[in-house]
């Protein structure tokens, strides 16, 4: 395997390191010595355990946590990764921490502080806006270190939303999934650069491993989808809402069309929860823009790895800053090349020109909401040699064993919740995370 190195990153501003030290100052991170090398707990506090990144970053800390020997509790809604909660040793129990009415979040709040009192919790930790504000006050009841990890850049489109999101930057400690998340959280709320942590995610590495993907599963899905071996499927991953850029998708099918491109595919998989109109003004412009023939909006899929492997790219449309999108790291896993929006993931993630130099591309970037330009960046793409899309593809592989793997990752981690909570930890241990 080889080694890539880091791409330059973009300059900031007064920053010392996003990575820094948490704060000798802050008296919720002084270092307790007669606790040192104790066993954690940590409450995690997260609106809901389905899909999101939100939710799969809980079952991720979760084993880390567990893995490391420290108790994990995880505060919220029901759903479908409480078994995956449960069976990497966390303990689960069941609250509203994902309304944003005022009365109800102080109801939580209290509940919260119940909890973290009674099992001695030695940090509360939430994973969204909802779930911060109930975590902020519970952790200020308790006198506990309070940390928020940001997963995506929220819509700060007026004075009132921008207050709401705002407790996502009162964590003693601000866990960013990356670079450019980072800086965007220093530019909205002037947050010292020492209390933000940059820690991505993890990637499963022998799941999302092309060489395990056989013949049958890419046949299977290929019937599922209704195409051919030489169809060229330009695949989107990602819940069905505007900020993830599926209607620049639509258009740029049309100008693909018009520029007489021959046997694609766009296939959307995700899942829709029908809580907004999206959907219906999606298929509106399906039908206006005559791409019928090649736009699929298939079901979500068991076999991602397939769905990976069957794609000749993988796109990010996104058009509000993303952070770490667990697809694009996915397919980079898979070694397919990637084409995203500048606001889709950033160089820490992607590897893209001018950035860096041809010989270590990964994927290619357009402008966020520039539907020319993502189909300016598909035909050149479709242009290349398929040994140099293949040597794309591999590279995206070497990038994500490099820097995006359990064990480094975990350290992080766990390095961080030493910080905050004065303890010394161990990384943990790399068999029972591969296990899980």
């Amino acid at each position: 395997m080889s080694s890539v190195p880091a791409p330059d990153m973009p300059a900031v501003k007064s920053r010392s390191s996003a990575r820094g030290a948490y704060s000798e100052q802050n008296s919720a991170g002084k270092a307790r010595p007669q606790q040192a090398r104790d066993r954690m707990t940590i409450l995690i506090a997260v609106p809901t355990l389905d899909v999101g990144a939100a939710d799969v970053g809980a079952v991720g800390l979760v084993r880390i946590l567990t893995a490391a020997g420290h108790r994990a509790i995880v505060v919220s809604h029901a759903g479908r990764l409480v078994a995956d909660i449960t069976a990497a040793g966390g303990e689960f129990i069941a609250l509203d921490v994902a309304s944003n009415n005022p009365l109800r979040m102080l109801r939580s709040a209290f509940a919260l502080s119940r909890i973290a009192r009674a099992n001695s919790c030695d940090a509360i930790h939430a994973l969204g806006r909802s779930a911060a504000w109930s975590s902020f006050f519970a952790a200020r009841m308790n006198g506990v270190p309070f940390l928020t990890s940001w997963y995506k850049g929220f819509r700060d489109q007026n004075i009132f939303k921008h207050h709401y999101n705002g407790v996502m930057a009162r964590g003693d400690r601000v866990v960013a999934a990356s670079e450019q998340i980072a800086q965007l959280i220093n530019d909205r709320y002037g947050m010292p650069w020492e209390r933000i942590s940059v820690v991505p995610t993890s990637i499963d590495l022998e799941r999302f491993d092309p060489a395990e993907v056989g013949h049958e599963r890419l046949d299977a899905l290929r019937d599922t989808w209704g195409i051919k071996r030489e169809t060229k499927v330009i695949l989107i991953v990602g819940r069905i809402v505007r900020r993830k850029g599926h209607h620049v998708v639509v258009k740029t099918a049309k100008r693909l069309k018009q520029m007489g491109l021959k046997d694609f595919l766009c296939v959307f998989v995700g899942e829709d929860r029908g809580r907004t109109h999206y959907t219906g003004e999606l298929w509106d412009l399906v039908v206006a823009t005559g791409t019928m023939d090649v736009i699929r909006m298939a079901a979500p899929v068991a076999d991602m790895p397939a769905a990976y492997a069957l794609a000749s790219v993988v796109v990010s449309a996104a058009v509000q800053p993303e952070g770490l999108q667990r697809s694009i790291l996915e397919a980079q896993a898979m070694a397919r090349p990637v084409v995203v929006s500048d606001l889709g993931a950033g160089p820490d993630v992607v590897l893209a020109p001018p950035a860096v130099p041809e010989n270590r591309v990964t994927g290619l970037r357009f402008h966020a909401d520039d539907d020319a330009a993502l189909a300016a960046a598909l035909l050149r793409l479709f242009s290349l040699p398929e040994p140099i899309r293949r040597a794309m593809g591999t590279r995206g592989r070497d990038w994500v064993l490099d820097h995006f793997n359990a064990p480094a990752v975990a350290e992080q981690t766990l390095r961080l919740y030493g910080d905050i909570t004065g303890r010394e930890t161990a990384p943990a241990p790399v068999a029972r995370l591969q296990q899980n």
